[in-house]
């Protein structure tokens, strides 16, 4: 059965993992990936490099994914990807019986105006690949609660999202969100214009300080609610969180305080999407996966099976 139908029956579960950078790290996900099979996922996705800079790591992950027994989602971006060179590398994909993709534009590299590519949007990887492979991929696509940095509004994401549904894709994958009053209007705008796929929601482990602020404001603009702002007012670390050696005597224990904060506030945002209804819940496992399994199981979204 596709994930997409999967999720019409019922609130899918699935975690998000990056190729690791070292030997080491790749020595290690293995056994990451065990333990978050543990908890019998519909599917873990594989973060893929500008460019493909990672793509034989990409790979080498998806093939850990199905050694564990479930369905891995490969990401795939625009950057720096011929028409040709997508279609040899879908086709690779492919023949190692990878066939669910992400499809996205991808993050502009560090000083890119554009994405060096054949495409400038996912619109239109959507479409090519559905042209060249017809439906031997099943398609998920990116959403934006809070609209795209780069997009001139929020109607305009929500016009493009209706695109990629009619251009082929058959779920949503959801950037984060903090923003749940933003999060239910856009879920009833996307469904208003049209857009009928699954919504499986993306969640940010709260962990760390300056990974959290990193992530809501290097990419993505994110709105950090009151709650989570608080949580890093009661717990900063002077002068800053990204300064290495930090002056601040109380750091550890300041460090171990905004986990344990960040933990029971993720534990609450799994909650309000839970009670919305959303057809799934994609957990960024940061390839930790003991932090995952603490949340799933204080959460009780699923137990281990």
């Amino acid at each position: 059965m596709k994930l997409s139908e999967v999720m019409k029956e019922r609130m899918a579960l699935s975690f998000e993992v990056f190729p690791p950078k070292t030997d080491k790290g790749m020595e290690n996900l293995p056994g990451t990936l065990a333990h978050l099979c543990e908890f019998k996922p519909d599917y873990i996705s594989c973060t893929y490099g500008a460019g493909g800079t990672n793509v034989g790591k990409n790979m080498e992950v998806c093939k850990m994914i199905q050694a564990e027994g479930t369905v891995p989602v490969t990401h795939f971006t625009c950057i720096g990807n011929t028409r040709e060179g997508i279609k040899e590398q879908l086709q690779d994909y492919l023949d190692n019986g990878v066939d669910h993709m992400l499809a996205l534009r991808g993050d502009l590299p560090f000083g890119w105006t554009g994405t060096g590519g054949d495409f400038g949007y996912a619109t239109d990887l959507v479409k090519f690949v559905r042209e060249e492979f017809g439906d031997r991929f099943e398609i998920a696509v990116a959403g934006s609660p809070e609209g795209h940095i780069a997009c001139r509004s929020l109607d305009a994401d929500i016009s493009y999202l209706k695109q990629k549904q009619d251009n082929g894709a058959d779920y949503i994958m959801t950037q984060l969100c903090w923003d749940m009053e933003q999060f239910k209007r856009w879920l009833d705008a996307i469904r208003t214009a049209g857009v009928t796929m699954p919504v499986d929601v993306g969640i940010m482990p709260i962990l760390d300080q300056a990974a959290t602020i990193n992530m809501a404001l290097s990419r993505n603009a994110c709105v950090m609610d009151r709650e989570l702002c608080e949580i890093i007012s009661r717990n900063w670390i002077f002068p800053n969180p990204f300064d290495k050696e930090p002056f601040d005597a109380a750091v550890e224990e300041k460090k171990a305080s905004f986990k344990e904060a960040g933990i029971e506030y993720t534990i609450r945002q799994i909650d309000k999407y839970r009670a919305l209804g959303v057809n799934g819940i994609h957990l960024y496992a940061l390839n930790k996966w003991k932090d995952v399994t603490e949340i799933l199981n204080r959460s009780g979204i699923k137990t281990m099976v």
